[in-house]
């Protein structure tokens, strides 16, 4: 983000006018000096509260009504922004635009109709400032800084983060990043365990303290370095140099989670009188420090007369081209017009090569028909036939089914289990074998049925609806007829089946590797059945490792479950994932169960899903999930920590904690604690937020 200009009314001390930053050839200046005074530090602390969101200036150090000229009026601002994508925003968002605010005691946004001080021809919408550390990078120091002293938080609980950026502007008793702290937690990660940003951030540190503020950062990027005894080493003005630098990058990594090079990104940074931290001799020296440690910021800052004289002249001649035109504006595609007499199939949602649209393409291409195959919402023109295939019946799939039907019209033909679980293709076409060019992807990989069915009626679950009991419809010989040896083999219970031991034979016969996908019903197996599998080159989707799959949805029979698992003859290296269904009928405590049960076999691990209800099925029963001991039970679920797949768990844990919420009106931090302890921990804040806000409703 750059900020061009801020237009305002009503403003205490400078009443009603603007600034506009100077442009050139695409280009802004980097360094844009303002004498100092009460209306140009005035003057900064608009341009903070345009740029700072009008979620986050409530809980600004200050009171807001103190900016307005009149009591009884609003403090009116408008300004214009230059945002870079992808980092502020996607590329179909205008590259620069306008918004505005307005102040009466809280800020809230105003719309287009009310923006009446920039150019009418300017986009108007409001910055999508995303959660309390990402996006928009607006940074902001007053003349007087205070650290925190033992006192400062690194976990982002607080949502409101973001206005440590630059509350410092508006309160000289504003507290800014505990350096001692700070530099600790950076070494740890850049010179202790070698994470990229940090350790380019802290090079970088210590090789411009050393040659600008002539700091001896020697010990910085050693194994062992005390930086508490580092900075209290330090004469106090290099200290007070230093500590606005600190907090910059502090900022600056926080607010750049997905970047390699955090130093490098675009932002405002505005200084009151910087010159009031330096000494005379080494300001310039300081200046010359930001102006490389931050090459892509634009500073705005206000100084005396006298300490613009030591203001070098090369730094004030630099320029930041602005996001590049061809860039910013949103391209329109070239529309994609398919030759007369095509066939399209669509594969609305589905995670892996759809076989019905596969068997649908051998049956056109047959009849010497050109087909092309599109996925999700696709809107393409000059189909003769649309066929699209929807497998689930989520709210993104039945969004993306509505607008295709709104785009094709009645060339659209829908199918699959997420539209209607009773529709079949017709007996000719599924008895063909399917078209393996559809999906290149597949490569080496075969796939299909040798049976469809289940014994049992679980009313959770779609198979006994669409397919019926257990029967075959397939061999493996007519799966492979094309020689390969990798099989994702679709089948819903084929351990079920009378004939099960002979598939399985036929399969380790063949020394294939096989992925049973919908995995398998540990509480069939049987001593010769375990032996075969154990004799199968079991594999995941992609095969490139060995995996075992099955599933456990409640917690009746574990000690069979248990007796069935130790014929396989697992050992800890093994691989084998559990599919934990949860959301539907089983408690808190039955699912810490589970889990705890899964974890004591050597192996295994869990992926968790959530039950999703078909039209028809029964809906979730939650209303006992918790009971009195909810807390003791959370306790105990997140220390159980499975050696693998634990993204799968936090998805688990954010439903827990929602619901934990609801139940007893308070969040659960320990479960939010592990929800942020490894990944995204910058959107721990905005998630406590949202939690509030359902806590609250």
């Amino acid at each position: 983000m750059y900020l061009l200009s801020i237009h305002f009314e009503n403003a205490r001390k400078n009443g009603g006018g603007g600034f506009r930053v100077e442009k050139s050839h695409g280009k802004i200046r980097k360094w844009t000096l303002l004498p100092s005074g009460p209306a140009q530090r005035e003057l900064l602390q608009l341009m903070a509260l345009a740029c700072g969101g009008a979620d986050f200036l409530a809980r600004l150090p200050c009171t807001l009504q103190r900016f307005c000229r009149i009591p009884d009026g609003p403090l009116h601002l408008e300004f214009m922004i230059a945002r870079h994508e992808p980092r502020d925003a996607r590329i179909s968002t205008p590259p620069v635009f306008g918004s505005g605010l307005e102040i009466k005691g809280q800020a809230k946004a105003i719309k287009r109709e009310h923006c009446r001080l920039l150019p009418t021809n300017l986009p108007i919408r409001r910055p999508c400032l995303g959660n309390g550390n990402a996006k928009y990078i607006l940074l902001g120091y007053g003349p007087v800084l205070r650290p925190h002293q033992n006192t400062d938080h690194f976990d982002f609980r607080d949502p409101f983060h973001r206005i440590t950026r630059f509350h410092s502007l508006f309160n000289p008793l504003a507290r800014i990043t505990d350096p001692v702290a700070f530099l600790t937690r950076l070494h740890y990660k850049g010179v202790m365990v070698s994470r990229f940003p940090a350790q380019q951030a802290i090079r970088r540190l210590s090789a411009l303290f050393k040659e600008h503020l002539n700091i001896d950062t020697d010990r910085w990027l050693e194994k062992r370095c005390n930086f508490e005894r580092e900075w209290s080493q330090l004469r106090p003005w290099k200290q007070r140099a230093a500590l606005l630098v600190l907090d910059a990058v502090r900022h600056m990594i926080d607010a750049s989670p997905k970047y390699g090079t955090p130093l490098e990104q675009p932002g405002v940074m505005l200084l009151d009188s910087p010159d009031l931290i330096c000494t005379k001799k080494i300001f310039p020296q300081w200046i010359m420090l930001m102006d490389r440690l931050l090459p892509s910021m634009q500073f705005v800052l206000t100084l005396s007369r006298k300490a613009r004289q030591y203001f070098a002249s090369s730094v004030q001649r630099k320029r930041l081209p602005l996001p590049a035109a061809a860039a910013q504006l949103s391209a329109k595609k070239k529309q994609t017009r398919l030759r007369s007499g095509t066939i399209l199939l669509i594969d609305v949602d589905g995670r892996l090569p759809n076989l019905a649209l596969m068997k649908l393409s051998r049956h056109f291409q047959e009849q010497g028909r050109r087909v092309t195959l599109a996925r999700k919402n696709c809107q393409i023109n000059g189909a003769d036939v649309v066929y699209a295939s929807c497998v689930f019946s989520s709210s993104a799939s039945s969004r993306r089914v509505a607008e295709l039907r709104k785009y094709y019209g009645e060339s659209l033909i829908v199918g699959g289990s997420g539209v209607d679980i009773r529709g079949r293709l017709p007996r000719e076409i599924e008895s063909l074998p399917p078209d393996y060019r559809l999906y290149p992807e597949l490569e080496d990989r075969a796939i299909g049925f040798i049976t469809r069915g289940c014994p049992y009626r679980c009313p959770f679950c779609i198979v006994p609806i669409k397919e019926g009991k257990t029967r075959q419809v397939a061999d493996l010989r007519e799966l492979l007829d094309n020689g390969r040896k990798k099989l994702i083999l679709l089948d819903d219970n084929i351990l079920s089946h009378p004939r099960a031991a002979e598939f399985l034979e036929d399969m380790a016969r063949c020394d294939l590797r096989v992925n049973f996908t919908q995995t398998l019903d540990i509480r069939l197996l049987k001593q010769e059945t375990s032996r075969l599998l154990r004799r199968i080159r079991c594999s995941n989707t992609s095969f490139t490792r060995t995996a075992y799959y099955f599933s456990l949805n409640d917690t009746r029979h574990l000690d069979r479950v248990r007796g069935k698992y130790e014929l396989m003859g697992f050992i800890p290296k093994d691989n084998v994932e559990f599919v934990c269904m949860y959301g539907y009928n089983t408690t808190l405590a039955e699912d810490v169960e589970r889990f705890r049960f899964l974890r004591s076999l050597p192996g295994a691990y869990v992926f968790v899903q959530r039950y999703q209800p078909i039209p028809g099925a029964p809906a979730p029963s939650l209303a006992k999930f918790f009971d009195d001991k909810a807390d003791e039970l959370i306790d105990e679920l997140i220390k159980i920590v499975f050696p693998q797949n634990m993204k799968s768990m936090e998805k688990y844990y954010r439903w827990v904690s929602k619901l934990y919420v609801n139940a007893f009106e308070k969040l659960h931090m320990g479960l939010i604690d592990t929800i942020f302890r490894y990944n995204n921990r910058h959107d721990k804040g905005r998630y406590i937020a949202t939690l509030a806000g359902i806590r609250k409703e």
